[in-house]
């Protein structure tokens, strides 16, 4: 497994297996790499000849600077569980400094109002930093296929408008969410949980799913105040939002209507680890 850690290494070994017409699959993390990062890069495997995971903690798309120094790193055993997948992966393992150079700053994008929206009220700046280091990945690798996860479902409706707006020809790819035998979608930020938090936090699995049930015979508010209540009652999660919002707009809704999606939105902390789940609703 070829791992390359600056830019002009990947993009020469790159360009020699495009001339012999191999078609490119990028699956962006940043590390701490489980079985949700690992059912995107099989299906990356499956739908192109190499796979290019970079493994890039984004320092502009943190708000919290505590945060992203206690975010989890291993590479050594992300690489060790790459390297048991079978087919063409490359790692690209950058620094901040090779990414950024002397410049660690975000650039300003316009996502038509998608980025101010649930994580972008709690986060401000968070999707800038996204828009950066997703636009600068698909500079250096030009894929023609990138792997996201729903999980992050504003995040990829975000690098969807990335792509649209920017004219970038690359084809975003849509995973479903994966999750531990509890229900709770699976994150690196998980293992920073202690063990008899990370069995409780089921708890919110089992509510979104609860709601979704909920969802055909109540209101849009009755099912956010149950959602509010059952949180309320338990002493070991902290509901930061709870938001029912339209699929594509993601702008949050409050009267239902006929042939519209709607999505399930929740951002919890446990710990004081923040963590986000999603649901569809119809």
């Amino acid at each position: 497994m070829h791992v390359f850690k600056q830019k002009e290494a990947l993009i020469s070994q790159l360009s020699a297996e495009k001339i012999n017409y191999k078609t490119i699959g990028l699956v962006p993390t940043m590390g701490a790499l489980h079985k949700g990062h690992i059912s995107l890069v099989s299906r990356a495997l499956m739908e192109n000849d190499v796979v290019v995971v970079t493994v890039f903690v984004n320092p502009t798309q943190f708000d919290n600077p505590t945060d992203l120094e206690k975010y989890p790193k291993s590479l050594d055993k992300d690489i060790d569980l790459l390297e048991e997948l079978k087919g063409q992966v490359i790692v690209f393992a950058p620094s901040a400094e090779e990414m950024y150079q002397d410049n660690i700053k975000s650039e300003k994008f316009d996502f038509d109002g998608l980025e101010f929206q649930m994580e972008g009220k709690f986060r401000p700046g968070h999707f800038d930093g996204v828009g950066t280091i997703i636009k600068k990945l698909f500079s250096i690798v030009t894929p023609d296929r990138a792997y996201f996860g729903e999980k992050d479902f504003q995040q990829l409706q975000i690098i969807k408008k990335l792509t649209e707006k920017e004219q970038l020809d690359v084809e975003i790819i849509e995973c479903p969410i994966t999750r531990e035998d509890s229900g709770l979608a699976m994150s690196s930020r998980n293992e920073r949980l202690p063990e008899s938090i990370r069995k409780k936090a089921a708890f919110i699995y089992q509510t979104i799913t609860k709601a979704k049930e909920n969802f055909s015979s109540q209101s849009i508010q009755q099912t956010l105040d149950w959602i509010y209540e059952q949180f309320e009652n338990h002493e070991n999660f902290e509901l930061e939002y709870a938001e029912i919002a339209d699929e594509k707009t993601l702008k949050s809704v409050k009267t239902k209507k006929i042939g519209e999606h709607y999505r399930l939105f929740v951002a919890v902390y446990a710990n004081e680890i923040r963590l986000i789940d999603t649901i569809a609703l119809n």
